[in-house]
């Protein structure tokens, strides 16, 4: 039988990464409140979210300026 055993770190390679790309989008449907599996008991799950739940990425310039000391912008 001919194995061979220099095509074991590719397969070990291609093997984890479409593990972790399957990990990702499972992630990806499970915890983000913009996806919704169930539209009969819950057709908009965001609405349940309150103000103080961060789930948006803040703007970097308005980082910026709040902590700006010249006063450039």
């Amino acid at each position: 039988m001919l194995f061979c055993y220099t095509l074991i770190p590719l397969f070990l390679i291609i093997g984890s990464g479409g593990v972790g790309a399957a990990l990702y989008l499972m992630r990806l449907a499970m915890f983000n409140p913009d996806v919704s599996w169930d539209k009969k008991n819950n057709p908009e799950p965001w609405n349940k979210l309150s103000p103080s739940d961060q789930y948006k990425v803040k703007c970097k310039i308005q980082i910026f300026r709040k902590h700006s000391t010249k006063g450039v912008i």
